[in-house]
Order: structure tokens, then sequence, then C-alpha cells
């Protein structure tokens, strides 16, 4: 019995491409199961979670067909967590997400997301380990004072990126604009 040859696609050469630079290989089943071939053993989605968390890299791919399926699968994760009773987004934020697909500003929408998470974690890390000499106590009584200190700043955050996010959006639409002139579309 011979295995399919996948078709060339982005998402292959980039599974591809991970997996020759160590990345751990999960196979997807068509039976939902996912077996690490690393460990030589089936692991749930919690596990993958946990390799996650640990910042372990992994790809998973079809079983049959070698697809990368590793957004697919983080994205199920993702509405696992969602569901949880505890969610990050609030309605509203998603309904705003779903609105950017197939908007033209959807590659710079993602973009802009990953910036702003980014930012987010580095300045976790850097409260993280300005926190290593406080005790669970002393951490939790600095985080009470800090709460409204924190709020502000993250509140001015957002606003900048907001007003970044708006000009950007203007200076987008100005240059659409001169562009269609250009061409003799533009009223």
């Amino acid at each position: 019995m011979t295995t399919p040859t996948p078709p060339p696609d982005s998402t292959l050469r980039s599974a591809s491409k991970r997996t020759a630079n160590g990345a751990r290989v999960i196979k997807k089943y068509p039976n939902r199961r996912l077996y690490d071939t690393n460990a030589s053993a089936y692991i749930t989605l919690a596990d993958v979670r946990e390799l996650v968390m640990t910042r372990a890299p992994f790809v998973v791919c079809d079983a049959k067909t070698g697809e990368d399926l590793t957004r697919s699968i983080l994205l199920q994760i993702i509405l696992e967590e969602e569901a949880g009773g505890a969610p990050m987004f609030t309605e509203e934020v998603l309904a705003n997400i779903i609105r950017f697909y197939g908007h033209a500003m959807q590659g710079f929408m993602g973009t802009y997301l990953e910036k702003n998470i980014q930012a987010l974690m580095d300045m976790q890390a850097r409260l993280s380990e300005q926190s290593q000499t406080l005790s669970p106590e002393h951490w939790a009584q600095f985080m009470r004072m800090q709460s409204p200190l924190m709020q502000g700043m993250m509140g001015n955050y957002l606003e900048q990126s907001k007003t970044m996010f708006l000009q950007m959006q203007e200076q987008m639409q100005k240059q659409t604009g001169q562009m269609l002139g250009a061409f003799g579309l533009k009223r």
C-alpha cells in the first residue's frame, strides 16, 4: 500500500520546514486521535496545550495527507479554553475579528494583534523578572497596590495602539484614493 503524495502547497512546506528544524511531529488520524511521534504514544489536546505552555516546538500533520493542521489544533485549544468558564474574548471582540476576514485590512489585523500580544508578553516577562525576589504574599500585595497603576498603564497603551491603528487606516484610505485617482477611477 502506497502513501498518497500530498499536494505542494504553502502549509505543507511550512510543516516540512518546521519538522526539519527539530519540531516535534504530532500526527492526527481520521478518528481524531493525536499521535506524538517523539513519545511514540497517543496524546490529548491537553497534552498539546502543555506543549504550547512550555514553548516546545511542534507541528500537527494529517496522518494520511501530511497537511499541516497546527493552526486548526491551536484554534481548537482556544475554543476549549473559551468555553471553559473564564473566556478571554467578549462576543464583541470575536464579532469584530470575524468582520476583518475578507476585509482589505485582514493582513494588517493579524500583524497588529501579533505585535500587541507580543508587547504584552514582553511586559509580563519584565514584571516576572522583577518580581522573582518577592514571595507570593508580597507579590499579591504588590499587585493589589499596583492594580490602578497597571490599569492606567494598560489603558494608555491601548489608547496609543488604537490611535496608531486609526492613523494607519486613514493613511491606507488616502493611498487608495491617490492610486484610484492616478488610474482615473476616482471622481
